[in-house]
């Protein structure tokens, strides 16, 4: 709903959708939003106009939802929504009437393009307000004048690091750097604000617009002078020769978002706004059709939204609240579970075997509080606040009353057995127990608990601050309700869940594994390690497949895969498992013992170790870069299928979501997954068929999947 007052002669349009939890722009809202605006312009006795909301926020944006369902359209459906868009927005600018945004919370990607196309922009000042033009973060460029406006405003150098990249302000950021022009410091002033300044300013006429002698109209002005240069200045080549070769660097072309917003200002900015809006929307239209802008809406905005929610939960389980966690191991993965669980309100009991060792834990979350303090992130007044909420302890005795408790210690079953018997009796009446491990399954964890229905592996990952994904895993007896408590306190510590059932590696380290040991098998073939590396971050992955070993740990690696062969489920004779056991032999253990794939001289940047072509004599003919690539990317992916077919992972989302948060899958493919979807999977089975008699049957395509590709041929 746009409702829609008059006040002292001004029209003051508040936007406060009942259909939409936020106010969006969609199929509803804009032609409501234009009617208002329609009858403004027509009242002779309105002297301008406010715009602002009802709602906590101003404007999320377009409606996602909507640009999905036009994504398989013709091109002429999605080339509307931005013609409609850039209809309205001229039409505010030319009405010949002052109109002021009232930013009274986050305006956000269309949200602030509506914004843009204001005569004047106040906000109101509030710490949750966020303010950007974010559209490339979902493969998505401003379809509403976004990419014309903001350079003509503040200028081309300033406006395309914050296209380009998505990033949002906070007011005084987004103040100081010209995307609003005043801030209110409370709801009453940010009206007498923007009404004062529509009545100073009766006839505003936007920099790049002009009045026609001849008709006294508002129109285009053929020559504007875009602050800072134009694009044919020495600034102009400099910035887009330097912006694009940056921008190729960082996305290797599998985003074509960020290219279409450079070619919209590049090009836009040569030519009147008019033509300018035309350009812009004929690039929208490119990308908001593309696959990757299918794939970044579907997984990383909706589907994310989806399981923040708690998709995966179970419906009939009551709500809970973890109010006191009890963690067992101050080690660098236990201080980061205490540093989320304090920050968000929970009072913590971090325990190890001394009491030094658990005041180290402390001193982590101490570290980071400071760091957040030093960059304006955290309000000091909440840091004691937070370090109070953790005990840091070696007595058992404290971690009584427990709703949940989360060991966090080595990756040996025995020791974790030991834990599990002296905390759980702990725990408060239903409270449950977590183990945090990568590999070891949690069924066979369970058999150490009293209580194995209320036993549940809870995976972070490191580190645990900056990792957005927990995976839990159900063991054969763990309950609903163990499951209902997990991902509650999942989402309370603002961690996106995902729920998986047990085996050994479960889903993401399972998967993750065939990155590492696909690369080792691209080593023994003799690949020259600089392409593997390469080719890794070509397709998408965040490093080489080497360097991320390297990180990870040759040891850890070692002891994960001799517990496998211990189990039976890894040959000892595996290539992947000797080259790992001959590293370790050298003393090369990885980037923490300053020697694995690569070194680490002090003082100087890491390179591939010199050696490894002594260990693994490179090929004399060597594959193309698109061949490694394809064997990283379908080894991966082939594992995510079987991984769903076997119901280790029980739904799509999880599996992609999993894939691109947890190891970094490239997220343009819409997740491991999805990536058969994203290539064909008529063309994935016939590669995979390919890689398999090629380079062994890792890569062989399950019966399911080939029956699948079969289906699509004779549909």
């Amino acid at each position: 709903m746009i409702n829609y007052t008059v006040e002292q002669n001004i029209a003051i349009i508040r936007w406060n959708m009942t259909s939409s939890p936020m106010n969006v722009l969609n199929d509803e809202s804009i032609p409501q939003f234009e009617e208002a605006l329609r009858k403004a312009y027509a009242d002779e006795g309105i002297k301008g106009i406010i715009i602002t909301s009802d709602k906590p926020e101003f404007i999320a944006g377009a409606d996602l939802k909507m640009i999905l369902r036009n994504n398989d359209q013709p091109p002429a459906e999605m080339l509307k929504i931005s013609a409609d868009l850039n209809r309205i927005f001229r039409r505010m600018e030319t009405n010949g009437k002052p109109i002021v945004a009232a930013i009274n919370g986050t305006a956000l990607g269309g949200g602030y393009e509506v914004c843009l196309a204001c005569h004047h922009r106040v906000a109101l000042s509030n710490p949750k307000t966020l303010i950007g033009l974010v559209e490339v973060t979902i493969g998505l460029l401003p379809g509403g004048g976004g990419t014309q406006r903001l350079p003509r405003m503040i200028g081309m150098q300033a406006a395309l690091p914050l296209l380009v990249e998505g990033r949002k302000m906070n007011v005084p950021d987004a103040l100081k750097n010209g995307l609003i022009d005043d801030v209110a410091e409370t709801p009453t002033t940010l009206i007498d604000k923007a009404r004062a300044w529509i009545l100073a300013n009766p006839q505003p006429i936007k920099p790049w617009d002009q009045i026609d002698k001849k008709t006294g109209k508002i129109v285009a002005r053929d020559a504007f002078k875009v602050p800072g240069g134009n694009v044919q200045s020495s600034i102009g080549a400099q910035t887009f020769a330097a912006g694009t070769a940056m921008l190729m660097e960082k996305t290797k072309g599998n985003y074509p978002a960020p290219l279409a917003i450079m070619s919209c200002v590049y090009e836009g900015l040569q030519v009147n706004i008019d033509r300018a809006l035309m350009i812009e929307g004929r690039y929208f239209v490119k990308v908001a059709t593309s696959k990757v802008a299918k794939n970044l809406i579907g997984t990383m905005f909706l589907g994310m939204n989806e399981a923040n929610k708690g998709a995966s939960r179970p419906k009939d389980q009551p709500k809970t609240d973890v109010k006191k966690v009890g963690i067992l191991g101050a080690g660098m993965m236990g201080a980061g579970i205490a540093y989320v669980s304090a920050l968000a309100g929970i009072e913590v009991v971090l325990k190890d075997v001394s009491a030094e060792g658990a005041e180290k834990g402390k001193d982590y979350t101490r570290s980071l509080l400071k760091k957040g303090v030093d960059r304006g992130k955290v309000d000091p007044t909440t840091v004691d606040t937070t370090l109070n909420r953790i005990k840091a302890t070696a007595d058992i005795a404290d971690l009584q009353g427990c709703d949940l408790i989360i060991e966090a210690v080595f990756e040996k079953q025995e020791l974790k057995a030991v834990v599990t018997k002296e905390a759980e009796p702990m725990l408060a009446s239903g409270g449950v127990f977590g183990s945090n491990t990568s590999t070891l399954p949690i069924t066979g964890l369970a058999e150490a608990s009293a209580s194995p229905a209320n036993f549940i592996g809870i995976h972070f990952f490191s580190p645990v601050d900056k990792m957005m994904l927990v995976e839990l895993i159900m063991g054969k007896q763990t309950s609903d309700h163990a499951l209902a408590v997990a991902m509650d306190y999942t989402r309370k510590i603002r961690k996106t869940p995902i729920v998986v059932n047990d085996s050994r590696g479960f889903y993401t380290s399972r998967c993750f594994g065939t990155y590492t040991s696909e690369g080792m098998e691209l080593l023994r073939d003799g690949v020259n390690p600089i392409l593997i590396e390469n080719a890794g971050k070509d397709a998408g992955m965040p490093v080489g497949p080497l360097a991320v070993h390297d990180e990870v740990a040759l040891d850890l690696s070692l002891k994960v895969m001799t517990e496998s062969i211990k189990a039976g489920v890894m040959n000892a004779n595996e290539p992947t498992y000797l080259m790992v056991q001959r590293l370790n032999e050298l003393g090369r253990t990885g980037k923490k013992a300053k020697a694995g794939f690569y070194d680490y001289p002090e003082g100087a940047p890491k390179h591939l170790w010199a050696g490894l072509t002594e260990l693994f004599p490179l090929a004399d003919q060597q594959p193309n870069l698109d061949e490694v690539k394809t064997r990283l990317l379908y080894r991966q992916a082939i594992e995510a299928v079987r991984c769903v077919e076997e119901n280790v992972v029980r739904t799509k989302l999880d599996a992609d979501l999993g894939s691109i948060l947890a190891w970094g899958f490239p997220a343009y493919t819409g997740g491991a997954l999805s990536f058969v979807d994203f290539v064909g999977v008529g063309t994935f089975v016939a590669t995979c068929d390919r890689l398999a008699d090629q380079y062994g049957e890792r890569f062989r395509p399950t019966e399911a999947l080939r029956k699948r590709a079969e289906a699509t041929v004779t549909a």
